[in-house]
């Protein structure tokens, strides 16, 4: 029984080493090399029609005639509503007979004044009478105008607010016509982005409403001064609306640019965050055989999935991007597929099966 405890000892002693020989942790990795990598701000801001107003009656009157749908599109100078102004024709009328009248009374002074006949008084008050008369008639003139609604540029209308024969009153709002050819795009931004924007500049912003599409503009101005309390200052875009798909009061979303540059940019899984620094897994190769060092890196900006590396890669470096978790520095690791391009797990997989072949 002895000897054969003993010869049990010897056999684990001389297999212990063979199970110590840890496998290699398989991991993806990605190749570091520099890429065109630029500082993105997103701003969100509101459309409003290069031109708007609200058509509003300034006057009391009864509504005689209403030439517009709701939604029409006019033109400058097409008159939307009418409203009674019979008393106002009628003094237009009168006061011009005035004025004919006052006028022959300047023809007849004319040949008195050269021959002596009549005082230079006599044709003042006449011609003070016609003045006045003209006066009188523009003021009539403009009475009847303001019975008018007229459109004051080309534009689409909104929704129609009365009917004839409904007695309109100083601010009754008729309805609304906006300038949709062209949409203002108001939006502001942190002062530390203003190197990354200046007027006559071009941006590109999107809506909900239509994903995956982009509506350039031009920045149009931007305001004088910057909020003491937001740092922020306010910028206006214009915005073609040819499809005039673009309404009124539509959130959008503008995406900024600045500080384009090379740089060592990768996946954001990679980063080992460690208390209040940052590492990441490169792999060494040594022959045949490849193992992991832990190093500290520092990072830069970030954007959607991907850091900036400011120092501790270089190009041609591997860094470990899935199976991080799973090794410690010194570690022996399998490379089974490479991470470029941000392919999808399945095919990474799949990269590594065709590999094997």
């Amino acid at each position: 029984m002895k000897y054969k405890i003993l010869i049990c000892l010897a056999v684990m002693g001389t297999a212990a080493p063979a199970f110590a020989q840890k496998a290699a942790t398989p991991v993806f990795v990605v190749d570091i090399k520099k890429q065109d990598f630029v500082d993105e701000i997103d701003a969100l801001g509101t459309l409003q029609a290069n031109e708007n107003v609200d058509l509003t009656s300034s006057v009391t009157e009864r509504i005689t005639k209403i030439n517009f749908e709701s939604g029409q599109r006019v033109s400058q100078g097409d008159v939307l509503v009418e409203m009674d102004y019979a008393e106002e024709e009628a003094l237009l009328a009168e006061e011009r007979s005035v004025l004919a009248e006052a006028e022959r009374q300047i023809a007849r002074l004319k040949p008195l004044i050269k021959r002596g006949a009549t005082s230079q008084s006599t044709m003042d008050a006449a011609l003070l009478e016609a003045q006045t008369s003209r006066s009188r008639i523009t003021a009539i003139e403009s009475q009847i105008h303001e019975r008018r609604i007229i459109a004051p540029f080309d534009g689409k209308l909104g929704l129609r607010n009365v009917s004839v024969g409904g007695m309109a009153q100083p601010g009754t709002m008729i309805t609304t016509i906006d300038d949709d050819s062209v949409m203002k795009l108001d939006f502001s931004i942190p002062e530390l982005y203003l190197p990354a924007i200046k007027e006559g500049g071009n941006i590109s912003a999107s809506a909900k409403a239509y994903p995956g599409e982009k509506f350039e503009g031009t920045v149009e101005s931007m305001d004088s001064r910057v909020d003491a309390v937001t740092r922020a200052i306010s910028v206006r875009a214009l915005l073609k609306n040819d499809g005039r798909k673009l309404k009124p009061g539509m959130l959008m979303r503008v995406k900024l640019y600045k500080n384009a540059r090379k740089a060592i940019v990768i996946p954001e899984e990679a980063i080992v965050p460690k208390g209040d620094k940052n590492y990441v897994f490169t792999v060494l190769k040594n022959g045949q055989e490849s193992t992991a060092s832990l190093v500290a890196v520092e990072l830069g900006s970030r954007k959607k999935g991907v850091a900036e590396i400011l120092s501790g890669l270089k190009e041609g470096d591997m860094v470990v991007t899935h199976g991080t978790i799973r090794i410690q520095d010194g570690a022996r690791v399998e490379v089974t597929a490479k991470d470029n391009g941000n392919p999808t797990l399945d095919q990474m997989l799949l990269q590594k099966n065709t590999d094997g072949e």
